[in-house]
């Protein structure tokens, strides 16, 4: 009977084990500090795909505030009834389950050992579209604002311009690109990061 009762009190936890939100996502030397590892995985996907560090961390802040089982709503049948989400996005960088699958051929990425759950993952997805908007559309690699643009509406939708009807898109991206220079800012005055990833001090 005690081991039963352990076990109630225990599930409810095991729920949250890997499921961190840091607590402030106004600031960008906190969050690196206190996951260690998240820098290591901007770092590579800047160096791996030549997008800043704030711009992607921009990025998962506007799509899951850093919740790794992010999920879209879903919708309900005569307001009450829960019934499909909106869409497949899901994980940090809420990538959609077609673009995903786009993303791990050209990656030659394993659909096992890739998850939009793990941070690592979703980063660096992050870094392999804008990646591709840089070339393929000619958007600078640290214009956050245009970046978002073409993340949201996809590659095809851009070029035509289909964000410009959108005025809450368009307040989005703003949003977006205020957060990237804040964490730019924050990030330059964070010279012991480096060291700290290292575990040097």
């Amino acid at each position: 009977m005690r081991r039963f009762l352990v076990l109630i009190v225990l599930l409810p936890l095991t729920g949250c084990i890997g499921s961190y939100v840091p607590p402030d996502l106004n600031n960008a030397c906190s969050i690196l500090k206190e996951k260690r590892g998240w820098y290591g995985d901007v770092l590579r996907t800047e160096k791996k795909w030549g997008v800043p560090i704030p711009v992607s961390m921009a990025f998962i802040r506007q799509e899951s505030s850093f919740r790794k089982r992010a999920k879209q709503p879903r919708k309900k049948i005569l307001r009450i009834i829960p019934w499909k989400r909106v869409s497949s996005a899901s994980g940090y960088s809420q990538a959609v389950n077609k673009t995903w699958e786009q993303y791990l051929k050209e990656t030659g990425k394993s659909g096992l050992m890739t998850r939009r759950s793990d941070f690592k993952d979703a980063v660096d997805f992050i870094g392999w579209y804008n990646n591709k908007s840089v070339r393929t559309l000619g958007i600078k690699k640290n214009d956050a604002y245009n970046l978002y643009l073409a993340y949201h509406e996809g590659w095809t939708g851009y070029r035509k311009g289909t964000y410009k009807k959108k005025e809450w898109l368009i307040k989005t991206a703003r949003k977006v690109e205020k957060n990237k220079k804040s964490y730019a800012a924050q990030l330059a005055r964070c010279h012991n990061l480096r060291t700290k990833w290292l575990g040097i001090f």
